[in-house]
């Protein structure tokens, strides 16, 4: 531990406040992670001193197997990338030093977020921030930049994650018995812990607006400040990856996953808005619904474009679970004003007027999921799709009636991934090499899943069939 006289630097953090940090004993290791094509933060710690033994941190190496290994960590066969064919050699994890920050709820730790180079120094197109970044460029020369906030849910467990592993993930005992959404007093029983996280992602320099109960037994969302595409998806997956570390740390365990079992699933709403280059607001303006034509593009582009990019949105058997009528989820493309039954919602007002994508589950990969917003967005703004009328009512209903020109959400994983494969938009968007290294991850997927033997399967047929 650090003594009482030692200065813990705060967020965020230079790499002078390093260097005093490390030389004062408050900082001894540095973090350097990448996210893999799962969503998951990856990489290694390195003792501080080594980090800032030069004036720049030089890149990390690490095997390229990294996006290209299952959800268990095992190198997978058929990807272009990485495979053992080409013999698995190195990527290079280049830290970005903006993203240098304190892990307040780890010891003396501080962590750094990397992009992901070939050896040659080229960008690794497959890497999801590597992804964002091409696309966030691809709007720059439009002259526009995309701003976004993600709000994760998650179920929280009075169960450790090594019982819950014992126990098959099944008898687990939520730390809440019933809808807790908005309920200060049910909350309040575990505000130990959240408000545990609440602080340590605030040492980490995310600004935190607020937590509240939701839906599920032991359902909770905390939210953090709208920022720039990059930044605050780069804030996501350090939050994910740090209130489960927390949660652990409490003897508890938190789940993302998009549908832990019949109940409400787990949401990762994203708002999402477009602004000149120098930060001016372009969402409000005189057209219809108080729209500017740079809204009403590019919301139409995000619609027409949904279907073909909604496994960048649901990347997961269990995604496809969630969308259920009556759920909050949505089940069909429209959009609506201030409509939570609808895929797309519009709200605020003036200069923060936005949409918010209600597709994507707690299990999304940020980066992905942005890129597939930004794209969508650029469509939009370079054909001229008109904006279709928004939903009036429940859009769960309206989508039942025969004129009501509402597409459907692919239904599962496997038609999101032919539908990405065929998408010629995608194509075009990200490149081949990145779509079909991301239709052979969904193939991986499904493949996983129809070799497996389910729980349900059991119950069902090992006596009555």
């Amino acid at each position: 531990m650090t003594s009482q006289s030692t200065r813990i630097p705060t967020a965020p953090l230079t790499l002078e406040d390093l260097h005093q940090a490390v030389a004062d004993g408050a900082i001894d290791t540095v973090v350097v992670a990448i996210t893999d094509h799962l969503g998951r933060l990856q990489g290694k710690r390195l003792a501080a001193s080594t980090f800032i033994a030069d004036t720049n941190p030089a890149d990390v190496e690490g095997c390229d197997y990294l996006l290209a290994v299952d959800v268990d960590n095992a190198p997978q066969d058929g990807y272009a990338f990485s495979s053992w064919e080409t013999g698995y050699g190195d990527i290079l994890f280049r830290p970005d030093l903006a993203t240098l920050r304190i892990a307040p709820w780890l010891e003396r730790t501080a962590i750094v977020q990397a992009d992901v180079l070939l050896p040659s120094q080229a960008p690794a197109r497959v890497s999801p921030r590597q992804i964002l970044r091409a696309q966030i460029a691809r709007l720059a020369e439009l002259g526009y930049a995309a701003h976004l906030g993600t709000e994760l849910e998650f179920l929280l467990f009075d169960d450790s994650y090594e019982q819950a592993w014992d126990r098959q993930y099944a008898g687990l005992t939520p730390t809440g018995r019933y809808n807790i959404d908005y309920s200060l007093l049910a909350t309040s029983r575990v505000e130990p812990l959240i408000s545990a996280i609440r602080a340590g992602m605030a040492g980490a320099g995310l600004i935190v607006e607020s937590s509240k109960g939701e839906c599920h037994r032991g359902q909770h969302e905390i939210t953090f400040r709208y920022r720039d595409a990059l930044r605050a998806c780069d804030d996501h997956v350090i939050y994910k990856n740090g209130a489960r570390e927390i949660a652990a740390a409490h003897g508890q365990a938190l789940t993302f996953m998009a549908k832990f079992d019949q109940e409400e699933g787990n949401s990762c709403h994203i708002h999402f808005s477009l602004t000149t280059l120098d930060g001016t607001p372009v969402s409000a303006g005189t057209g219809p619904h108080g729209f500017s034509p740079v809204l009403s593009r590019m919301l139409a582009g995000q619609l027409a474009t949904l279907a073909e990019l909604t496994y960048f949105f649901a990347p997961t058997i269990n995604s496809y679970k969630r969308f259920v009528e009556g759920s909050f989820a949505p089940t069909s493309i429209g959009w609506g004003i201030d409509n939570r039954t609808c895929a797309y919602r519009v709200v605020g007002h003036g200069g923060g007027l936005h949409v918010e994508n209600r597709v994507g589950g707690g299990d999304v990969n940020p980066y992905l999921a942005a890129a597939a917003l930004i794209a969508g967005a650029i469509h939009g703004l370079t054909t001229d799709i008109p904006l279709p009328d928004p939903v009036e009512g429940n859009a769960y209903l309206v989508a039942r009636t025969e004129d009501s020109g509402l597409d459907t959400l692919p239904g599962s994983l496997a038609e999101a991934r032919t539908l990405l494969d065929r998408s010629t938009l995608a194509r075009a968007a990200f490149g081949n090499d990145v779509v079909d290294h991301y239709v052979h991850t969904a193939d991986l997927e499904l493949a996983a899943h129809a070799a497996t033997v389910t729980d349900w399967e059991r119950r069902r047929g090992f006596e009555r069939l």
